[in-house]
């Protein structure tokens, strides 16, 4: 959500920014919303006149003659049945100007790559070798089957599609993935906070999940109650409509829940085994921050710099992305993706999504701050990445350390949090 002034004062460029996102005049009309705003304006200043005149004219009927009376409560009908029409008028206006408003996505930084979708993504680094093997590597379903680590077939009975139950060694080293990405956040100065995965609707549009995807989303009618698909979402909205002591900032988040996806229209590949399924774990980075891109840009380093600090401890190797204009989201100023390598897909797969929002939630939350320089309260920037995902996380994790036994290495970091295991697997 943008400030309407900055739109009214930048048109041109608020369409730039649009259509390098992909949005067409028809998705977003930056003409229409200006136009609607002059509107509203003009209906708020003469509703407010009206309702000015019916107030004189309420208060003047006491102290009238009987003579006068008739005509003052004649001339007070009359102007309530116009402000009424105004109001009515203002009413409609008002939802349209929201509707486009709650709609218009972020403008994208600068510095982004331009492309219409993922093929305009740029590939800025590549960490670690693809590992070769000396014999014929299993895929994480098959390593899963060999080693009694999932009842994937069961489960489906339970629970249907894209659910999953892992099990022994393999479930304890998600709960360890976890354990050391969060070790690490506290470390680096970020707030341990686990989030409940139930939210009210307003919180969905402060995030941005609404009005763009409400098709991935659950809810539950009878509690008008939604499931989270991220702990950034309960975040965002966590002090809503505070403002925040300057010295109170940077507020970071380290957030643990249980989420929850839809995955509507995902198919294919993507549904094998454990890549995408409804429910999942994740440890999430959030940030919140001053109201300076200069600022928020260093942020949006460390919440990468973290990320692959991650990969780097669980030795995976893997690529960072910088996300094009057209495949970021709509809250997105800036985004880099981390994919790690996944043998039985021959190609790297993400694992973290690590973006730099800017005041484009804040705005929705009306989340502020008071700035000591010069006293003005001012919306924050927020950021958010992947801690760890998982199971997600899992498949390039066996796939890349396996053995051709069927076991699994444990890299040094990994290992205090299994014990001190190297290596798991029935034939460890």
């Amino acid at each position: 959500m943008f400030d309407i002034k900055y739109i009214m004062e930048n048109p041109e460029a608020i369409k730039e920014g649009m259509a390098k996102k992909g949005y067409t005049q028809k998705d977003i009309d930056v003409d229409a919303l200006i136009a609607l705003y002059k509107d509203i304006a003009k209906l708020k200043t003469s509703s407010q006149a009206l309702s000015e005149e019916k107030n004189k004219l309420s208060n003047s009927i006491k102290s009238a003659s009987a003579e006068e009376r008739p005509n003052i409560i004649a001339k007070s009908k009359a102007i309530g049945e116009e402000l009424k029409v105004e109001l009515d008028k203002l009413d409609v206006e008002q939802k349209k100007y929201d509707e486009i408003m709650w709609r218009m996505p972020n403008m994208p930084s600068p510095d982004c790559p331009v492309g219409p979708d993922e093929s305009g993504n740029k590939v800025i680094r590549k960490v670690g070798e693809i590992p070769h093997f000396n014999f014929k590597p299993r895929d994480h379903v098959e390593l899963m089957e060999l080693n009694d680590w999932s009842e994937l077939e069961r489960i489906t009975k339970v629970s249907g599609s894209r659910t999953y139950a892992i099990k022994n060694d393999l479930a304890q080293l998600e709960l360890a993935m976890h354990m050391m990405v969060l070790d690490k956040l506290r470390a680096h100065g970020f707030t341990v906070i686990t989030v409940p995965a139930l939210s009210k609707e307003k919180p969905l549009y402060g995030q941005g999940y609404l009005p763009f995807s409400r098709d991935e989303i659950y809810y539950m009618p009878a509690d008008d109650l939604y499931l989270s698909g991220t702990a950034e979402l309960i975040l965002n909205s966590l002090r809503a409509d505070e403002i925040i002591p300057e010295n109170e900032l940077p507020i970071l988040y380290a957030g643990f829940s249980s989420c929850f996806r839809r995955e509507a229209g995902a198919a294919g590949k993507d549904t094998r085994g454990l890549v995408r399924v409804h429910q999942f774990m994740k440890t999430e980075q959030f940030v919140i921050c001053k109201n300076d891109i200069k600022e928020s840009e260093k942020w949006h380093q460390t919440l990468l710099k973290i990320s692959e600090e991650v990969l780097q401890d669980l030795e995976l190797p893997y690529q960072v992305l910088d996300i094009c204009t057209g495949d970021m989201g709509a809250p997105k100023y800036r985004q880099y993706d981390l994919e790690a390598w996944v043998p039985s897909q021959n190609c790297y797969r993400e694992t973290h999504s690590c973006s730099n929002i800017t005041e484009w939630q804040a705005r929705r939350t009306n989340l502020r701050y008071r700035d000591n320089a010069d006293g003005k309260v001012k919306f924050v920037h927020t950021l958010n990445n992947t801690g760890i995902a998982t199971p997600r996380a899992l498949v390039p994790f066996i796939e890349c350390h396996q053995n051709e036994d069927g076991t699994v290495n444990i890299p040094a970091k990994l290992q205090p949090y299994l014990g001190g295991k190297t290596k798991i697997g029935k034939n460890a």
